[in-house]
């Protein structure tokens, strides 16, 4: 681990005089963004034309989604759990273990694969193409406000294992 304590790592990671769009770094949890989208797409599906498909195909469709973009995210924490590192996703400076094995081999960020799975069945569910402006806006917003500075985080804590892993293993998928 570097000479930075928790503090000055957190200071490296947050700017003490961030931009406007800097403050908006690490501030508002995932699963609240998550909510948003999926409200906003409620509300899009609304005003916008919906695609004739059957009840049943829409349901299965919606519900596999649903339940892979589930079974991804809870892989993801249980394994940051059996690695007793934090999944506080405000906090990644209190990480504590380099997680990349299981699901992290597939993709640095499950969790997010997962929610993002869940709002495209969403999407499935309401049976409105506009609504997918909902997880491609949740997909921008983390990848610009969670991601990149967790991924600094990581950077300064693990150096280059932690180059090494995201050289070989993609953001998304």
């Amino acid at each position: 681990m570097p000479s930075l304590d928790r503090a000055q790592l957190r200071r490296h990671v947050t700017p003490t005089e961030p931009t406007p769009v800097q403050s908006l770094e690490l501030k508002i949890p995932p699963p609240i963004v998550a909510l948003i989208a999926a409200v906003a797409m409620w509300g899009i599906k609304l005003i916008s034309p919906v695609v004739e498909i059957s009840s049943g195909m829409r349901l299965t469709t919606a519900l596999a989604l649903a339940l892979l973009g589930g079974a991804c995210a809870m892989a993801g924490a249980l394994t940051f759990r059996r690695a007793k590192t934090t999944v506080n996703p405000l906090r990644p400076e209190r990480a504590t273990s380099l997680v990349s094995s299981g699901i992290y081999r597939l993709t640095r960020n499950p969790m997010y694969v997962g929610v993002l799975a869940i709002l495209v069945a969403w999407a499935v569910f309401l049976a409105a193409p506009l609504a997918l402006i909902g997880p491609a806006a949740f997909a921008a917003y983390i990848t610009r406000f969670q991601i990149r500075p967790e991924e600094r985080a990581l950077s300064v804590i693990f150096g280059n294992e932690y180059e090494g892993y995201r050289s070989r293993v993609r953001r998304w998928l």
